[in-house]
């Protein structure tokens, strides 16, 4: 697990899907390598942080858990802005939360980065034996809509590493290749080493020279 004392680059990433999909355990288990049994329904939204080690660069992941909550919605859309990653999360034991997916992929797109680097996740892989959403039909959407896919436990861990650090590479890579507008760039903070001081600066000359 990396550090927060230094990175490069501040990516934001949010956490999308119903309520009660597991997203603030995934959450948890990928800041803080915690997982709550009595985990209780977001409000609004929580935030939390994350600095990896990437090939040669430190990224700093913010990662926002969004409320699932139809009361909620009006709060949450606001924070997609500015995020270049998201988590899109189903539980492949309830179909119902798996059919709404396409409705979380259309508000994503309204308020998002164009560019966003978009994963579906199936969540609780644990419970394998109460599976409604067959592995390859999740994979297929995926595939068709051009996002990542991946079947996840917050509880025993599976691939929670691999989730998040599957989207912040596939983000690093296209600031690396370019494959940006001026706006994602600057939604892309750059930040590096140094005090926070050092980091607001170069973000408004990256911005500012775009």
């Amino acid at each position: 697990m990396g550090t927060d004392f230094g990175y490069n680059f501040v990516f934001k990433v949010v956490l999308i899907g119903e309520s009660g999909v597991g997203k603030s355990n995934l959450l948890s288990r990928f800041t803080k390598n915690e997982f709550n049994h009595d985990s209780r329904t977001t409000i609004g939204v929580e935030f939390s942080t994350r600095t990896v080690e990437m090939n040669t660069v430190s990224i700093k992941a913010q990662i926002w858990d969004t409320a699932g909550l139809e009361r909620y919605r009006a709060i949450t859309s606001a924070y997609y802005r500015g995020a270049v990653g998201a988590l899109l999360v189903y539980d492949i034991t309830k179909h119902l939360t798996y059919e709404s997916v396409e409705r979380w992929l259309k508000e994503l797109y309204n308020y998002a980065d164009p560019h966003i680097v978009v994963m579906l996740v199936g969540n609780k892989s644990d419970l394998a034996f109460q599976r409604t959403v067959p592995t390859e039909e999740a994979k297929h959407f995926a595939g068709n809509r051009d996002l990542l896919f991946m079947e996840t436990s917050a509880l025993d861990s599976t691939n929670v590493e691999s989730a998040f650090n599957e989207v912040l590479a596939a983000i690093h890579n296209k600031v690396a290749s370019r494959e940006v507008t001026r706006g994602s760039i600057c939604a892309v903070t750059m930040g590096h080493m140094g005090p926070d001081s050092e980091v607001k600066e170069t973000r408004r000359t990256c911005c500012k020279n775009l």
